[in-house]
């Protein structure tokens, strides 16, 4: 019987595990499919606390899980593909194997989703982003773009005004999906620039191999056109990674997961961290705080198994 089982390993799953190890619990973190989470696909993270002069993101995460690792969490390749709540205990399907723990902290994060062009892999990180606000301060006084038509793609084209010299907000549409004020804040804003009816097809990389232009096409006339920019921001929305708990945790209609009280769900001893349940911040410091009341809400939970 294991007392605490943590699925993930993005700075939700990894400040969980410090804490959990620290309690003596000895975790057993599963890095599922995309370990290190977000993350581990960022170059310099400039705004998390302690490192004045930024940190590279696998950097971060890799010494977040050695941190977790000193104090005995033990780390595993294994997938969670499912989970049974029993009385007092529950039993998790891990790689085709059945196992039991008494306690479960669900920090799977959440999967931006992406255009699917060409050589998106190779972009990322050099040029090609999902977070305005993790990368927005890289960009000054230079073009930038934003790839969506709702409310976020609204604010991350709003909010890279700061920096950028112009923002190009590109979507496929003829107007905006995003509710009226976000709407009404992009299309007052001098430095932002609509691209209705629009398409990116490619992304085309300097010598060094970042952004130098977008390849855009009409979708009404079929034209094709080449737009300048050093970044290109993709809002089209994420994914929680949450197919394992349908059916069995409550979530919202985008299948986020939905806490009660400070991390706990709707099932007694399961716990909710990070961008698995959070659509509005999705900061690297907002899942670790958030993996720490986690960690906290399962050590107080324990406690009823303690004689």
């Amino acid at each position: 019987m294991e007392k605490v089982v943590i699925v993930g390993t993005g700075c939700a799953g990894l400040t969980a595990a410090i804490y959990a190890a620290r309690a003596n619990f000895s975790p057993l973190v599963l890095e599922g499919h995309e370990p290190g989470g977000q993350l581990s696909t960022t170059t310099l993270v400039e705004n998390f606390p302690g490192f004045p002069d930024g940190i590279d993101g696998p950097q971060l995460i890799m010494n977040m899980k050695s941190q977790a690792e000193r104090f005995g969490a033990r780390f595993s390749f294994a997938q969670l593909q499912d989970f049974e709540p029993q009385p007092d205990h529950l039993r998790l399907k891990i790689d085709d194997a059945w196992m039991e723990s008494r306690t479960l902290i669900i920090a799977s994060g959440a999967s931006a989703k992406w255009l699917g062009l060409e050589n998106e892999k190779q972009m990322v990180g050099h040029g090609l982003t999902s977070c305005a606000t993790c990368d927005g301060a890289f960009y000054r006084n230079v073009p930038v773009c934003v790839i969506g038509g709702g409310d976020s793609a609204a604010e991350e084209a709003t909010f890279l005004t700061r920096f950028a010299s112009k923002v190009y907000l590109i979507h496929r549409r003829d107007s905006l999906r995003a509710s009226k004020i976000m709407a009404d804040r992009a299309l007052a804003n001098p430095k932002i620039e609509l691209i209705w009816d629009t398409t990116p097809t490619r992304y085309i990389a300097d010598d060094a191999g970042e952004m130098r232009a977008v390849q855009l096409r009409n979708v009404k006339t079929g034209e094709e056109r080449e737009l300048e920019v050093k970044c290109v921001f993709v809002a089209i929305g994420h994914t929680p990674n949450t197919v394992p708990f349908r059916g069995k945790l409550d979530m919202d209609e985008n299948g986020y997961l939905l806490q009660k009280t400070g991390t706990h769900t709707n099932i007694p001893g399961v716990f909710a961290a990070g961008d698995v349940a959070d659509h509005v911040y999705r900061q690297a410091v907002t899942a670790a705080g958030e993996g720490c009341a986690a960690a906290l809400d399962a050590e107080k939970y324990l406690a009823n198994f303690e004689h």
